[in-house]
């Protein structure tokens, strides 16, 4: 019989037929599973679509149990979709276990037959229970939730039968259907609710954001202990000695780790998944390590150590241990040996030119015999080769058809750790999933490119005999507008373009931070994102309207003029300087107040007077006046004072008191007695939102700067802002939020420009 035959008679239509023939692997399965089922029982299309589905559905790791389930499938002992679910289910549940056919064919209802007499007598029973409600609705009730009880009733009745009889005997109770119950149910309207308050917290609870700890609280990984569930798990002869030694030293604990590179600094993509290695262990009361994955000693510095270990720390993140890769450095050299011995690793000689691309053409080196590849590889650790003329390879391949990866290379560097101890180093491919059964982690989260890369680690740990975690993959973030490869984030430094790695132009976290983002921001933005495993790229504006939200109830408002234009009040009504009371935090008086200098020569932003007023502008001009926040006044020009080249100079104005009679269209900003401040305006470092694209910026991404990027400006601020602490953050009232740079000293406060205000963008 042909493949195409085969598929067919499972009962597929010719376009699931050929949908199906797409998947090489499905089909090969299900070319198997009609074999095994021929000459075992009639092949009808009820059998025939139980059998495809149970080629869909069994896990691959419990494929040793498929020619069982094919043949109570095709002898019609398991014959509706609820026995082979459960039949399933126990496969998955007892797969390291000893398999009891009684208690399976019990467990899934094999071979049980439930009558027509046995469905009528639970129908009626369920139906008398609720006889006097459905004679009042009639043929408005809801049988749906009959079928469930009645089900609870005879678990393995077939559904089919159950409907048909539930509908026969409620004909029989109610007689044919009247004119009145072909009326559609008026549905009634809710009333509005008039208490208000309960409305306003309904409100507050609708704008409070997700938490990554509540989402991944919803989040469905396998239960520590429950691996070999797992789709893709590779279940060994040792798999249950393996995972009951590994409960015992977890005490069935949620066990999860975050291993960056120490070889840069963190940006938002990691924030991502600091947030979700820490927040799924927080979330399910486990563990985080932090492991430094120190494998390549070339690039590493002190400095990207500590660097790393304080964003985790600023996310709120605080690590159950710090661990480092060489910590394992003489335990994965021993199992690189054990691996040799078994003849699934050799030394090869091919260089790392020769072996880069998609397709390299395969080792000379990969049959020589064992004993010449533990010689090779100890003279590979004693230094008796250069770099490059030597490398182990695993024999595996990886499902993106990459064959025999590297495990170890010759790097004649000192480790800042080891030392000089060694001149091998195990790549990241063998390391991090050894590391991963060595620190009994429960579920390596990894982004969707080490998807690639499952397989080969479920064959590691068990090449060695090792417990053997589960991969998970999610979505890797990837931000427009930026880079963030190390290697360019250091050409733009070492090219002038940017200070330093915390520029607040760049998108580290160290220069997020720099910049003003709180970490709650950055955290609550990684919640939103969710947790899939599609590969996103995200606009800068959406992680800005986190930022906004949290700086919007916790920063303190103050008042800053960036251009300052010098207004006199000819009529200042006091006799010296006042102090005006301002709220620290408009709406929050637990949030308290400060004060502020109010004299007859205070400063305005040069965009809030025109002298030629233009359509719709509703502030200050020669004809119009404009309040000023906080202070209870209003002004109005008097007279343009220029200088001597014809520009303006200052204003002189009156002042009056604000009344209901006089209230103007708009208040602004103002300062008087101000501090000097530098201030720092941001812009987007590139012009295009991919700059790594050849096909936008063909010239690479140090020809797409944008030199605009930055402005800094000499500002006035309010006396409230002195003695303001490094990264202290500040609403400037119709600016944006600001933050103390680290360059601030105490008689020159610099600020950064975190964000602008939402309503930058409608300002006039």
């Amino acid at each position: 019989m042909e493949v195409t035959e085969k598929l067919k008679s499972l009962g597929l239509s010719d376009q699931k037929v050929k949908e199906t023939l797409k998947n090489e692997s499905l089909t090969v399965l299900l070319a198997d599973i009609v074999d095994q089922a021929q000459g075992k029982g009639e092949l009808n299309k009820s059998v025939g679509n139980l059998l495809y589905n149970l080629g869909t559905k069994l896990p691959r790791q419990f494929h040793t149990r498929l020619p069982l389930l094919v043949e109570y499938v095709a002898r019609a002992q398991i014959n509706q979709e609820a026995k082979l679910t459960a039949a399933i289910k126990f496969v998955q549940d007892h797969a390291m276990k000893d398999f009891n056919t009684a208690d399976f064919e019990k467990a899934c209802g094999a071979g049980v037959e439930v009558s027509q007499d046995e469905i009528e007598a639970a129908v009626a029973q369920v139906i008398k229970k609720h006889k006097e409600v459905i004679l009042k609705q009639r043929y408005q009730y809801n049988t749906g939730p009959l079928m469930g009880q009645v089900r609870a009733i005879l678990q393995w009745a077939d559904s089919r039968k159950v409907k048909e009889e539930i509908d026969l005997q409620i004909l029989t109770l109610l007689g044919p259907k009247k004119e009145e119950d072909l009326v559609k149910p008026v549905k009634k309207k809710t009333e509005k609710k008039e208490n208000k308050p309960e409305v306003a917290q309904v409100q507050h609870t609708e704008k409070q954001s997700l938490t990554m700890t509540d989402l991944l609280k919803t989040v469905h990984f396998h239960a520590p202990g429950q691996n070999h569930q797992t789709e893709g798990y590779v279940i060994t002869e040792n798999t249950s000695r393996l995972l009951q030694e590994h409960l015992k030293i977890t005490g069935v604990q949620v066990r999860t780790r975050f291993p960056p590179e120490p070889n840069g600094i963190l940006h938002i993509g990691h924030a991502k998944a600091i947030n979700i290695n820490f927040g799924y262990a927080a979330a399910n009361n486990g563990m985080c390590f932090l492991r430094y994955d120190d494998t390549n000693p070339e690039k590493e510095e002190e400095k990207f150590f500590v660097g790393i270990k304080n964003m985790v720390e600023w996310l709120g993140y605080k690590p159950h241990q710090i661990t480092h890769s060489s910590d394992n450095f003489q335990q994965l050299y021993e199992w690189a040996v054990t691996l040799i011995k078994k003849d699934l690793a050799y030394v090869c000689h091919q260089r790392p030119e020769e072996v880069r691309g998609h397709d390299p053409p395969p080792s000379p080196w990969r049959e020589r015999p064992i004993h010449e590849s533990l010689q090779l590889f100890e003279d590979m650790k004693n230094g008796k080769f250069d770099e490059g003329e030597a490398t182990l390879r695993l024999k595996t391949m990886l499902e993106e058809g990459k064959m025999d990866p590297v495990a170890y290379r010759i790097k004649f560097i000192a480790h800042h750790r080891t030392g000089d101890t060694w001149c091998i180093y195990p790549t990241y491919d063998y390391t991090h999933c050894l590391c991963d059964s060595i620190e009994h982690i429960t579920h390596s989260l990894c982004t969707k490119e080490f998807q690639a890369r499952r397989s080969s680690y479920y064959w590691l740990c068990n090449a060695v005999d090792i417990y053997c975690p589960v991969q998970w993959e999610y979505g890797r973030l990837n931000m427009y507008y930026t880079v963030v490869s190390k290697r360019k984030i250091a050409k733009l430094i070492s090219e002038g373009f940017v200070r330093d790695w915390d520029d607040p132009r760049l998108f580290t976290l160290s220069a997020l931070r720099r910049r003003g983002f709180p970490a709650e921001a950055i955290n609550n933005f990684c919640a939103t994102l969710g947790l899939t495993g599609a590969q996103i790229i995200i606009h800068p504006d959406a992680l800005e309207a986190c930022v906004r939200d949290v700086l919007n109830v916790t920063s303190h408002r103050a008042m800053a003029v960036l251009n300052p234009l010098k207004v006199i009040i000819t009529n200042y009504p006091n006799k010296g300087p006042t102090n005006v009371t301002v709220p620290n935090i408009p709406g929050n008086d637990s949030a308290g107040t400060h004060t502020v200098i109010f004299d007859e020569e205070v400063w305005i932003e040069s965009s809030d007077f025109q002298e030629v007023e233009e359509k719709g502008y509703r502030r200050l001009t020669p004809s119009q006046s404009v309040g000023l926040r906080h202070c209870g006044y209003i002004i109005q020009v008097q007279e343009v004072v220029r200088n001597a080249q014809g520009g303006i100079d200052h204003l002189k104005v009156t002042c009056h008191k604000t009344t209901d009679a006089n209230k103007p269209k708009s208040f602004i900003q103002w300062v008087s007695k101000p501090l000097k401040c530098e201030v720092r305006l941001y812009e987007r470092l590139f012009n295009h939102k991919s700059p790594e694209d050849p096909s936008v910026v063909p010239g690479g991404f140090l020809t797409d700067i944008n030199t605009n990027s930055l402005n800094v400006l000499s500002a006035l601020v309010d006396v409230s802002v002195k003695g303001a602490q490094v990264l202290q953050k500040f609403q400037f009232e119709r600016s944006g939020y600001f933050s103390v740079d680290p360059d601030s000293m105490p008689d020159n406060l610099v600020f950064n420009c975190t964000v602008g205000l939402k309503e930058d963008k409608r300002k006039v």
